[in-house]
């Protein structure tokens, strides 16, 4: 035999050579880093940065910064806490959503649609000590993010998907009406104890009857909103940063808070956030777990949706999982840094698209801008009114309505429009967290109403119509005398397994003729529980009792597995299981 050649692997020598365990070696550290960069997307399209994209996203993150200044200190106030927290929470976020967020251009930070669900945590808990309201917030944050991390690797992210439309609506409109109104005592520039929406509404009114509205802080706040609303739609025009300088510049220019004690910022901590625990009591473990939870899925919500619809934009793929995932690494980083819980922006998002955003170095820009400010120029917004931070919330809260599309689903189907009106009422009467509950509740029964009560069918076959169809739509379709023909629209579980048995011996029972066999038609049967194996053995044993048998057409296979471990197909044997209903028929006249 020839020597093998020396490039042949015959002889083995091309597999110990050092060269190819180089190259084994380096295929697995390769293969090793893609695994990690997997779960740090943004940091790998960072790895893949283009110097072209650097000026565009240089400008969009300055362009971002002047909004999310104004608006992460109002989402602050009107959570509860210090407007500087608002900052912390910006500046955190933005980071760490840069090397675990999947999206390239969404922007993360404090949302108004957050806000009264942290209010509702924070404020009664905290009884107005400013540093429990931070612990309180941060450890909101924590518990969001550890929520969404574990959900995200537990490949949950289709789980907001079970909220139907009209539920998020009502939620978010809910929402929407409790942040107005907790932002209404600071916009008439006076304050109120917090028991509830509604009642917070009474004891506005009450409060503005007795003459404690202060009218120049109400006119600042009311000319900021009016500068907002009509610079909205505006590409060009900051309309948040105008209304903002011009309110601040106003009170600082005539000492309005000196003279007519209009409520203002006050100077900014200098410095960076530091890392600290957020201790909370053990009194607080319980509202805060259930606030932690219920911010994650609002966040998550939201931020599915806004990702999908920016991914669609610039025709890109964005991982749900991995979205819950970063997000949730983005909330677990701000609860260690004096932040609280955060989404995605659907108004500041817009914005870094519209200046140009390329990547998530837009974010990382407007951070560090955001933390030049609080180095060097930390008094730059002191004479910010918190009635312009009202309107700022204010403004944000009335983008959060949706009454259009309500409209469309009043008019296609009434009964899910008023779904999305009882959790509309369940938060504005009981409060963000336990308007969460009931909108959970809500939407569980509504998905399982269908399958506790689901439609059913006798089936006949109507002329000139190919196949069986519902005799309550044809009736002129002609029924095979002895024979019933039942269709089940549903899985076969314990909630509607007596039920199925009595709609199955009613068409016994309403049948013009003598039965002598019942098919069911079961295409639409996906799974079949203990109970209900149970309760077709009972109507087998009732319907053998008349003399008529009971079989099964077009009965998918998965669930012919589980009728065989429930020993069912011992019992009926394979001769009552027919691959279609035509086949079915045709066993029954062959009999006849």
């Amino acid at each position: 035999m020839p020597p093998a050649d020396e490039g042949s692997t015959t002889g083995g020598h091309e597999a110990r050579s050092p060269g190819n365990q180089d190259r084994t070696s380096a295929a697995r550290v390769i293969s090793h880093e893609v695994e990690w960069l997997r779960w740090m997307p943004g940091l790998s399209i960072l790895l893949r940065y283009e110097t072209a994209w650097l000026g565009h996203d240089i400008v969009a993150g300055l362009v971002l910064a002047t909004m999310l200044v104004p608006v992460g200190i109002a989402y602050a106030v009107a959570s509860g806490l210090p407007g500087i927290c608002g900052l912390y929470a910006t500046i955190v976020p933005l980071l760490i959503y840069a090397v675990f967020g999947p999206s390239r251009i969404l922007v993360l930070g404090p949302d108004s649609a957050l806000a009264a669900v942290i209010l509702g945590v924070v404020l009664p808990l905290s009884g107005g000590d400013p540093q429990r309201a931070v612990a309180l917030g941060g450890m909101m944050a924590l518990v969001s993010g550890t929520v969404l991390i574990l959900a995200g690797l537990a490949r949950l992210g289709f789980v907001t998907e079970l909220l139907s439309k009209p539920i998020r609506y009502g939620y978010m409109n809910g929402i929407a009406l409790a942040v107005l109104i907790s932002q209404l005592p600071k916009l008439f520039g006076f304050s109120v104890e917090s028991t509830g929406p509604l009642r917070d509404l009474w004891a506005i009114g009450g409060a503005i009857l007795a003459g404690r509205t202060n009218w120049v802080a109400l006119a600042i706040g009311l000319g900021t909103l009016a500068t907002i609303l009509l610079l909205r739609g505006s590409r060009r025009v900051p309309g948040i940063l105008v209304a903002v300088v011009g309110a601040t510049v106003l009170v600082g220019l005539f000492d309005l808070a000196e003279r007519h004690n209009v409520s203002i910022l006050g100077s900014l901590p200098q410095g960076l956030p530091g890392f600290a625990i957020p201790w909370i009591g053990v009194g607080d473990i319980v509202p805060v777990l259930i606030g932690g939870c219920a911010v994650a899925m609002v966040s998550f919500a939201d931020t599915s949706v806004l990702s999908r619809a920016y991914a669609a934009r610039t025709r890109t793929t964005v991982d749900p999982n991995q979205e819950m995932a970063g997000l949730g690494a983005a909330n677990l980083a701000t609860g260690f840094f004096q932040g609280f819980p955060i989404s995605s922006s659907s108004s500041r998002t817009p914005v870094a698209e519209a200046a140009g955003a390329r990547t998530q170095l837009t974010g990382i820009v407007g951070a560090l801008a955001i933390a030049l400010l609080l180095l060097v120029a930390p008094d730059l917004l002191r004479n910010l009114p918190t009635s312009a931070l009202a309107a700022v919330v204010i403004a944000s809260a009335i983008g959060l309505f949706e009454v259009a599309d309500l409209k469309r689903i009043y008019q296609i189907q009434r009964w899910e429009f008023w779904l999305s009106v009882a959790c509309f009422v369940g938060v504005a009467v009981f409060g963000a967290i336990p308007g969460i509950g009931l909108a959970i509740v809500i939407a569980i029964i509504e998905f399982l109403w269908d399958g506790w009560r689901p439609y059913s069918a006798v089936l006949g076959r109507p002329a000139g119509v190919e196949g069986y169809h519902d005799v309550t739509r044809y009736p002129e379709a002609r029924r095979i005398p002895g024979l019933v023909l039942f269709r089940w629209d549903a899985p076969l579980f314990f909630a509607n397994a007596e039920l199925f048995c009595e709609r199955v011996l009613a068409a016994v029972a309403e049948s013009p003729t003598p039965v002598r066999c019942v098919v069911v038609a079961a295409a639409p049967v996906t799974s079949v529980d203990v109970t209900a194996a149970d309760a077709l053995t009972e109507l087998d044993d009732a319907l053998l009792a008349q003399g008529i048998e009971l079989r099964f057409a077009e009965l998918k296979d998965p669930v012919k597995d589980k009728l065989r471990r429930f020993g069912l197909f011992d019992r009926f044997g394979e001769t009552r299981f027919f691959p279609t209903i035509d086949a079915a028929v045709s066993r029954y006249h062959g009999a006849t």
